[in-house]
């Protein structure tokens, strides 16, 4: 059976990620930090206890910004497969807090290849790069594009795409890069612009919310279906070189025509309700994202399946979903009380 070790588990592409490798009979590692309140809901659904005959996925106490952590952690599991999809990933919020970013994003990166060295475990490694490196280049990008990042975020995460390549070439390591676009899911996180946009739409709709407010409506970007993502990085650790990847649809899509979507898709009328604030735009913009993912076609033969108007209709109908549920709840549980 073989071990794969996830950090940043209790993400989005994380817990996709587990459960894609528990169907394929892995032993499933997963790396969370100490926190004083819950948070393992993405990851609730396929865990077990640890004392159950059979027991497949386990959690780990750990961090980035703790190298002897993780050194510890992968002495002790052995994994044939170690995923690094943890970071500071708001590229907004990366201008608040650049030095805590880079310390997760870039230096945890590091950290994670150097224990690996240093312990001598015998593994394949898989770095999550962003497109956000891209920057201002030109669209459409693809494994040759020059980078420019634009943001602390994509500064860290070009430095850990780089530092991964170098410990390939320097300790023959099989060490890889994923350059992931955009990737959307329910699971993505409340302050990314699309669940943002999608969650207001299920409030807006019923009745508890009447405006959201976004930044620039015209920035373009290449989104995709993350649990079709994480089957990509598996694929990379599968082949007999180590090499990079582009991951992406290959159209790009306004924000504003994701707004236009969610909204349309729940019978509003987006201008009535979306309202622009500055606070939410970026010091340095990113204009235009597009993948060109011809080399993992051709090599990975990886395509993406769903499209942008089914990705943007999941993601309503699931908070809908999710927001009727619990509205439903709270109603039966006032009327079990009466």
């Amino acid at each position: 059976m073989k071990k794969a070790l996830i950090t940043g588990i209790t993400g989005q592409d994380g817990s996709y990620l587990a459960e894609f490798l528990l169907k394929k009979g892995y032993e499933v590692h997963g790396i969370k930090r100490r926190s004083s309140s819950f948070n393992t809901e993405r990851v609730d659904n396929i865990y077990r206890d640890l004392h159950e005959h059979g027991a497949r996925f386990f959690l780990h106490f750990g961090d980035l910004a703790d190298s002897n952590s993780l050194s510890q952690l992968l002495y002790k599991i052995q994994p044939d497969e170690v995923y690094n999809l943890a970071a500071q990933s708001h590229v907004r919020v990366s201008f608040d807090i650049p030095e805590y970013t880079s310390d997760i994003t870039a230096t945890g990166a590091l950290r994670l290849l150097e224990s690996i060295r240093q312990t001598g475990v015998k593994t394949r490694f898989y770095q999550a790069s962003s497109s956000e490196m891209y920057g201002s280049a030109a669209p459409p990008q693809n494994e040759e594009t020059q980078f420019h990042p634009r943001s602390p975020y994509a500064c860290s995460k070009l430095f850990a795409h780089s530092v991964t390549v170098n410990y390939r070439e320097s300790y023959n390591m099989f060490a890889v890069s994923g350059i992931l676009f955009n990737h959307e899911s329910p699971r993505r996180g409340e302050t990314f612009v699309t669940r943002k946009i999608t969650r207001a739409v299920a409030h807006i709709k019923h009745g508890l919310q009447k405006k959201v407010y976004l930044g620039n409506l015209d920035a373009r970007r290449d989104w995709g279906y993350a649990p079709e993502y994480v089957e990509a990085m598996w694929l990379m650790l599968q082949q007999d070189t180590a090499q990079d990847f582009v991951i992406g649809t290959g159209e790009m899509h306004t924000v504003r025509e994701f707004v236009e979507h969610a909204f349309q898709h729940s019978g509003l009328d987006w201008k009535e309700h979306v309202s622009f604030d500055e606070r939410y735009l970026r010091p340095a913009e990113v204009d235009a994202l597009q993948a060109d993912p011809s080399k993992a076609r051709r090599i990975l033969g990886w395509s993406h399946k769903v499209d942008f108007p089914q990705l943007v209709r999941l993601m309503v109908d699931a908070e809908l979903a999710e927001l009727a549920d619990r509205r439903a709840g709270v109603i039966k549980h006032m009327g079990d009380g009466e």
